[in-house]
């Protein structure tokens, strides 16, 4: 049997156009354009998920957010994309500061969860697949003082962003390393990034270099330019 080709990339095109304007038809899909990408919603999923509740009662989606299909790049300023630059210092308020590399992380107690997170532009991503490292095993393994209050997950070429001690400390807050069953992806923060999804995404530092335990606050990147200290997207605590 003869080896199939590829299609012409106008011919996927078309079919990717039909597609979509099926979808969009259907009254099930609206679409978001965003990097010169299509992105799209589903209404489908985002009604719902607003049928559900969370273990603690609170709606799975939380108000003014949609359901997107896949996880979207958001942007920002990429670090090195090589698993040999991996250096992430964990400090501050701690008895035993110490840093990570590459194989240092991979070393380290991995935990495998499936969470939601949620973009302050007003996407959600449900039931999404993390791998990595619980963030209270490594402030445990740095011996956190009793003076810590916060924690500031720093990234790239200066970017923070600021998280309550108990929230960061959650178990579902890992410094990933894959998505998906996969390494995370360039746009996504490859090959490390914070993940807590308990507040708006934008905490979740991409690019990873260092996890400060601190005693005061310390607004991030966009806490300091017009953004909610705190950032639950139940509260909808989108703006300061």
């Amino acid at each position: 049997m003869p080896a199939s080709r590829p299609l012409p990339p106008a011919a996927l095109a078309a079919m990717n156009r039909r597609d979509f304007l099926s979808r969009a038809a259907s009254g099930t899909v609206v679409a978001a354009m965003g990097g010169g990408m299509l992105w799209v919603l589903s209404d489908r999923l985002t009604g719902e998920a607003k049928a559900m509740t969370l273990a603690d009662g609170r709606p799975r989606l939380p108000p003014g957010q949609r359901v997107l299909e896949a996880l979207r790049p958001m942007g920002g300023v990429p670090g090195s994309p090589s698993p040999a630059d991996v250096k992430i210092k964990i400090y501050g308020e701690v008895d035993k500061p110490f840093e990570l590399d590459w194989n240092g992380l991979l070393a380290e107690p991995q935990t495998e969860i499936e969470a939601d997170v949620h973009c302050v532009t007003g996407w959600s991503l449900l039931g999404a697949a993390w791998k990595g490292v619980r963030v209270s095993h490594l402030a445990e393994k740095a011996g956190l003082k009793k003076t810590a209050r916060h924690v500031v997950f720093e990234g790239a070429h200066g970017y923070t962003a600021n998280v309550l001690l108990g929230e960061a400390l959650a178990p579902d807050v890992l410094v990933a390393h894959r998505h998906a069953g996969k390494p995370l992806a360039r746009p996504h923060g490859s090959p490390v990034r914070a993940m807590v999804p308990g507040l708006y995404f934008w905490k979740s530092t991409k690019w990873l270099t260092g996890i400060k335990f601190v005693a005061r606050d310390e607004p991030g990147y966009w806490e300091t330019r017009g953004y909610h200290n705190h950032a639950d997207p139940w509260k909808e605590e989108r703006y300061a």
